[in-house]
């Protein structure tokens, strides 16, 4: 039941020394959150985020989200 057309909105926000990322499906408006360290690089906290989406997503029984990234 993947769709190729669906969306995520990520928005990273500073918090003193850490980075709170939340990313939302925007077809099912189901949202989460993690806080890590700006060190670790936009990029791995963005691939964390993205995998505790699609366990949610999996854990109410919906398909996880199509990406080309790996």
């Amino acid at each position: 039941m993947a769709n190729s057309n669906r969306e995520v909105i990520l928005e990273f926000q500073t918090l003193g020394n850490a980075v709170k990322v939340t990313a939302v499906d925007t077809a099912t408006l189901i949202e989460v959150s993690i806080v890590g360290a700006p060190s670790a690089g936009e990029e791995v906290l963005k691939r964390t985020v993205l995998r505790k989406l699609d366990y949610v997503l999996a854990q109410r029984g919906l398909a996880p989200l199509p990406r080309s990234d790996t």
